[in-house]
């Protein structure tokens, strides 16, 4: 993203764009959000709940974590989706799977398989998005065929090194 539409996230110390997800209970993609990283997660979780309820009406209940506050609750609320807030246990250090809140975590993962997605290379948040788009439809066709790796050839089953004579 070019220097002047990014951010800087004081929390992560990371300067950049954050990346807005909301997923189905099986980790796939209902919306997303591409912001600049000094953008509140409670703002930006607005705009992929206005997202969410435009393309997906049928959805009323959201898990999310603690960096979504009350203004967010309210917004969603608005929307007539119930979002329930996943604190972490008093004293926790480090990640932990949490209820509810891996299954975007996990999605979060899945974007970290492909190379695109590892670093932020795209200038514009419209390219951004479009390559999410393409994990996610290139996860689940690996579902659909069971093919858990790439393959770029075709096994006949047959020996590729000639025998020794």
């Amino acid at each position: 993203m070019p220097e002047h539409r990014q951010g800087i996230d004081a929390g992560k110390r990371i300067k950049g764009t954050k990346r807005h997800i909301a997923t189905d209970t099986l980790g796939l993609l209902l919306a997303v959000v591409i912001t600049a990283a000094s953008v509140q997660d409670t703002n930006g979780g607005k705009t992929v709940v206005d997202q969410l309820a435009a393309t997906h009406p049928a959805v009323t209940k959201a898990w999310v974590d603690s960096g979504y506050k009350t203004g967010f609750l309210a917004h969603a609320g608005e929307h007539g989706i119930d979002a329930e807030v996943v604190t972490k246990e008093p004293g926790q250090k480090g990640f932990k799977v949490l209820p509810r809140r891996w299954v975007v975590e996990r999605t979060f993962g899945w974007f970290m398989l492909h190379r695109r997605l590892v670093r932020d290379y795209e200038t514009r948040p419209g390219h951004a998005e479009s390559m999410i788009h393409w994990t996610m439809i290139d996860n689940m066709s690996r579902r659909f065929t069971r093919e858990s790796t790439q393959t770029w050839r075709i096994d006949t089953g047959e020996s590729v090194i000639p025998p020794v004579l």
